[in-house]
């Protein structure tokens, strides 16, 4: 399938937040830090330095994820989603390579996130890519949080 990683454009906010309600809301809650990120995305990730993608195949917008600068000196992955209908297609994978290769051209050595265990098709993913666990700070930035990851780059 052929998909393209476009950038943010304020037109796209609502895809990025309605994609991460979906899963957010099947599996967890949306935590007050998601609310932030998800309702004021402009504001709390892209004029803080950080980026939001999304893949486009067939004229639809399908996945998303967005890099956030982080206290470590690099990137933090989250906030990725791909829509249900879009799932199984390799969608995830084609974000999470554009992710690494974006952050390594940005000049940072690691990327790390944030998941939980229960998300088992996500940290597959993760660890497929090269993703390790890392020790994790108490507490985590989300509730939700049961894991770690980081890849140096």
């Amino acid at each position: 399938m052929k998909v393209e990683i476009i950038d943010f454009t304020s037109d796209l906010a609502a895809e990025f937040r309605d994609m991460n309600l979906t899963w957010l809301q099947e599996y967890f809650y949306v935590e007050p830090m998601d609310e932030d990120l998800l309702n004021r995305s402009e504001e709390v990730i892209i004029a803080r330095g950080g980026k939001i993608f999304f893949a486009k195949t067939g004229g639809e917008i399908a996945g998303c994820f967005s890099l956030l600068p982080s206290k470590e000196g690099c990137f933090e992955l989250g906030k990725m989603a791909v829509k249900p209908e879009f799932q199984g297609q390799r969608i995830g994978q084609q974000l999470l390579s554009f992710a690494v290769e974006y952050t390594k051209k940005q000049g940072m050595k690691r990327i790390i996130l944030y998941s939980n265990t229960i998300l088992s098709t996500a940290i597959h993913l993760y660890r497929k890519s090269g993703f390790e666990e890392i020790e994790m700070e108490n507490p985590p930035p989300y509730a939700r949080s049961n894991i770690k990851m980081a890849l140096n780059l």
